[in-house]
């Protein structure tokens, strides 16, 4: 989840109060007159002082009034925490992987841990990675569940904006499971990812 703040803006000779949403790899600004979307990786520049958050894009300066937050969210926009990072994979880690075949996520989870299972959930897993397609793959969230060891965490893994399978299919199926949600984090241009824990 990303992180929010109610602020001013300022773009050009508009100004305009609203809220300002930090995402993983997006500042939001949304408010009755304007709305603005700006990735990090098409700003330019970035700086805070005196409260202000100003970055460059190109669309042009623009200014956000934060407070305390603009020199937090200046160094989260200029240092961004990798996807493993999001995920919680610690070194040594036990971590078991179904269903997805992201190369650069199992790249990258393969150089942070060597305990990984593919296919199946490994025993005494601290994390399981599970991709769903659609609705009927939920079912296995259940199963899957029992491998978990205390302390430790299922990510499903599913398609973003698709009517076959929904946000909400995915909640019921992990509280079906008798697990709660605890965090959501955007795995890549077209999944989300939702971690759920024992109750």
């Amino acid at each position: 989840m990303g992180q929010e703040a109610q602020c001013k803006v300022r773009v050009g000779k508009i100004v305009a109060d609203g809220k300002a949403l930090l995402e993983s790899t997006e500042l939001i600004f949304r408010s009755d007159d304007l709305r603005m979307r700006i990735p990090f990786r098409q700003m330019t520049s970035i700086d805070a002082e005196g409260g202000w958050l100003r970055v460059e894009s190109p669309d042009g300066p623009a200014a956000f009034q934060l407070g305390t937050h603009a020199a937090k969210w200046a160094d989260k926009i200029k240092n961004p925490k990798s996807l493993i990072d999001k995920l919680g994979v610690k070194s040594g880690m036990r971590a078991s992987v179904l269903g997805i075949h992201a190369d650069s996520f199992l790249r990258d989870l393969k150089s942070r841990t060597s305990g990984i299972t593919e296919g199946k959930p490994g025993k005494d897993s601290d994390l399981i990675f599970f991709g769903a397609e659609n609705n009927d793959a939920l079912e296995k969230i259940r199963t899957l569940s029992r491998s978990l060891k205390p302390n430790s965490a299922l990510w499903v893994v599913y398609p973003k904006g698709q009517k076959h399978i929904t946000e909400s299919s995915v909640f019921a199926a992990g509280k079906r499971a008798g697990l709660v949600d605890v965090k959501v984090a955007s795995f890549s241009a077209t999944h989300t990812a939702l971690k759920f824990v024992i109750r």
